[in-house]
């Protein structure tokens, strides 16, 4: 019994200890974009700011656009930067918007992200440096890629505002 609780105390320290690296390794990243995170916090909404500055994850199939069609461009929601096109969009039965390619090369960056004793591909703002979702390699051709995003992380644009 004493080994259980142990090990459980042990995993627990270590998916702490992956998140709080994660959220210090994004503080020392430089992006154009930069402020406080005073500044984020009277700029961005609750739930944004959770996504966005800590990396936080919105529920699936609640997101404002995991079912949107609408032609457009998603910017990003705290630099309003452009990132994915509803051209690249698909329905990939995740509940969160997917995409199989980002709107231009350098609109979003790759961080590996290895909290929740997990190894991933974080997809991040390139401009802000906001957390978007993560990139995995089960997507449709001609890349390959699901860019699984969080609906809270997105602006829409539609066609007639670009």
């Amino acid at each position: 019994m004493k080994r259980i609780k142990l090990t459980a105390l042990l995993g627990m320290a270590f998916i702490t200890y992956s998140c709080q690296s994660q959220t210090k390794k994004m503080e020392k990243d430089a992006y154009p974009v930069t402020k406080t995170e005073a500044e984020w916090k009277s700029e961005l909404s609750a739930e944004e700011y959770n996504i966005l500055r800590e990396k936080g994850t919105e529920r699936a199939f609640t997101g404002k656009y995991w079912k949107n069609t609408e032609s457009g461009i998603y910017n990003c929601a705290a630099c309003d930067q452009k990132l994915f096109s509803s051209k690249t969009k698909y329905k990939s039965g995740t509940g969160w918007p997917s995409f199989w390619q980002p709107v231009a090369d350098g609109k979003v960056k790759i961080v590996t992200d290895n909290s929740l004793g997990m190894l991933r591909e974080e997809v991040v703002c390139a401009n802000c440096g906001g957390h978007l979702g993560h990139r995995f390699n089960d997507g449709p051709k001609p890349t390959g890629q699901r860019y699984c995003l969080n609906s809270a992380s997105l602006a829409f644009k539609d066609k007639d505002d670009e």
